[in-house]
């Protein structure tokens, strides 16, 4: 049974290949992403295994379908860069990680959080020069202050738990499901244009759909309590990035944590240091001081990556066999 792994990077590799120490499959690492142009190196692979920025749309669905592909696998939660509707025409299942860890995503979102209010990320490269004043380092605490958590699921509804019995915040939360447990430690649910119009800080746990697409815009930021934070370790379309910038320099955002872009695609997860970047969006992102961004690394523990690397395979394994999948797997065409 062999499986074609696109977009592989070492820690990939490692965990991949730990987790077939049975040699269960013939795993074909592959460097490159997954599209349109790459697609034909599946030719002889009954699955393909891809990662949050390979494009899984229609043309390429069609050309895996041709070669005899039976299942993408994303070895990630969200699916927003797969045509579920094309796979399910086409005989092609599409399986996930829907909870490898949501611990470690939450704990980056918090540990971006308190980087960025408290400076902490300044204070180290200034220290790193030998300079220990304080000037230009007053930071703000969480206690008391108003934060919003869109999408309470598995990650968002340990960093609503985390600000609100952590670090004794007034938490409001927005998401289709409440979380009775959230709510009985005081977590209050609100529509979403309330949270965003009344939340010091919001943090960002929600899929990315037609419906959340730029979810932070123009009229989101305009209408914003002047000096908002905004934390991102979802997907970066949920913000428009153009008007961040913008909000950022007439000084209505106080300050932004991103660990996602919306046109991360060929930038993130590479050494791009020695190379010319012509996303000019993302580079005057990159000029404010009050802008922290990391290359997509919330999930990066070594934890996160073995339960990946296990349930893939096991997702895999189990759909070609024919075995039951676990709830949250399988992912279907909703029509």
């Amino acid at each position: 049974m062999r499986i074609a792994i696109f977009g592989t990077r070492l820690y990939d590799r490692q965990f991949l290949t730990a987790a077939n120490a049975e040699g269960r499959f013939d795993l074909l690492f592959l460097d490159t992403p997954l599209d349109g142009r790459t697609a034909a190196l599946a030719a002889g692979c009954e699955a393909v295994c891809v990662f949050v920025n390979d494009l899984v749309d229609r043309p390429v669905i069609e050309q895996l379908a041709a070669r005899g592909v039976r299942v993408v696998a994303l070895r990630c939660a969200g699916y927003n860069n797969v045509d579920l509707r094309a796979a399910e025409e086409l005989g092609i299942a599409v399986v996930r990680v829907p909870a490898y860890s949501p611990h470690a995503v939450s704990e980056f979102t918090i540990g971006l959080l308190l980087s960025l209010d408290r400076k902490i990320h300044r204070a180290w490269a200034r220290v790193r020069e030998n300079n220990f004043a304080l000037d230009g380092l007053v930071g703000r605490g969480l206690h008391g202050r108003v934060a919003g958590v869109v999408g309470t699921g598995r990650i968002g509804a340990l960093v609503a738990r985390a600000l609100r019995a952590g670090f004794g915040c007034e938490v409001l939360a927005s998401d289709p499901f409440v979380d009775p447990a959230l709510v009985e430690l005081g977590v209050r649910y609100v529509p979403r244009g309330q949270l965003l119009r009344e939340a010091e800080i919001v943090s960002l746990h929600c899929p990315l759909t037609p419906e959340t697409r730029h979810l932070i815009d123009a009229r989101v930021l305009a209408e914003a309590k002047p000096g908002l934070v905004i934390v991102n370790t979802s997907r970066g379309a949920l913000i428009d990035a153009a008007a961040l910038i913008e909000a950022l320099k007439s000084r209505r955002v106080g300050g932004v944590a991103l660990d996602v872009y919306e046109q991360e695609a060929g930038i993130f997860f590479d050494d791009l240091s020695s190379e010319i970047i012509e996303d000019d969006v993302l580079q005057r992102l990159l000029t404010f001081p009050n802008v922290l961004m990391t290359g997509h690394q919330a999930f990066l523990t070594e934890g996160a990556l073995a339960a990946i690397a296990a349930m893939t395979l096991e997702s895999v394994g189990d759909f070609l066999a024919g075995r039951p999948l676990r709830d949250g797997v399988r992912l279907a065409w909703q029509g």
